[in-house]
């Protein structure tokens, strides 16, 4: 989604200058500081194709604090199922990072940092929370915009012993959008790569698995919404039957962005 900005405060510097020829010219300049956040209700979360909320509605919430050199840090927090989806670990998920993105002349624009998944309502001795570094490439050319990405979850982390050992997690993905002209429309794709500790999924056992998406999205001003079709390679088989949110869907959402 994409979010406008507005500054966090104006210098009393600033309103002295009102009446002067220079005013003009400084509210071309853009804020050092800017916030932008959403609020959003979704008919299923899925994280990297996998139900959170055992396919059921979820509401999100974020805000991003950005500052001018690059630098941003932010908070993210969505209602999960805390029986079925994931037993233990609470009725919210709440995502806190930082990092730094810039953009060259030429239009590539990087994106660095560190994300921190805490469930703060988790049943008690539960380890459930972990760290995973990101990374990112983007390119835009006219309506089209791309990323390449990965984030790596480092093993010895608590949130990520599921089998006993210092499990570590790698997830890679692709993601493509072109706007449509003369329309509020953008069509979107996505697919990804999982290994490691949150890939554990297929009866057979194997640590990887592949999720891919597809969509629509309308922007009219601060609304947003859209319908996405989603779907992963994990077996239909066992306990990790489509039942259980791990097979296709089509889901949507609706939000207000600031």
């Amino acid at each position: 989604m994409q979010f406008s900005n507005f500054s966090l405060g104006v210098s009393a510097l600033a309103l002295a200058a009102v009446a002067t020829p220079a005013w003009a010219q400084a509210t071309d300049v853009p804020p050092p500081v800017t916030v932008s956040g959403s609020v959003t209700l979704t008919s299923d979360y899925r994280f990297r194709g996998i139900t959170q909320s055992d396919e059921g509605p979820a509401a999100q919430a974020g805000v991003t604090v950005s500052h001018e050199s690059g630098f941003y840090i932010g908070g993210w927090a969505s209602t999960i199922d805390d029986t079925n989806s994931l037993p233990g670990y609470g009725d919210v998920e709440t995502n806190i990072f930082g990092g730094y993105s810039t953009e060259t002349a030429s239009g590539v624009g990087f994106d660095i940092g560190l994300l921190y998944y805490l469930y703060p309502d988790a049943a008690t001795g539960a380890d459930t929370d972990f760290f995973e570094p990101y990374a990112a490439i983007t390119y835009s050319i006219g309506p089209v915009s791309t990323k390449l990405g990965a984030a790596y979850a480092w093993g010895g982390q608590d949130g990520l012993d599921f089998t006993g050992g210092k499990d570590d997690n790698l997830y890679l993905y692709a993601d493509a959008s072109v706007g449509i002209p003369t329309t509020p429309l953008t069509l979107n794709a996505h697919v990804g790569r999982s290994e490691g500790s949150l890939a554990l999924l297929n009866i057979d056992a194997s640590d990887v698995y592949w999720d891919w998406s597809a969509g629509v999205e309308w922007s009219g001003g601060p609304i947003v919404g859209g319908v996405k079709y989603i779907d992963t390679d994990i077996s239909n088989a066992g306990r990790f039957a489509q039942s259980l949110g791990r097979g296709s869907t089509v889901i949507g959402y609706v939000g207000f962005s600031f």
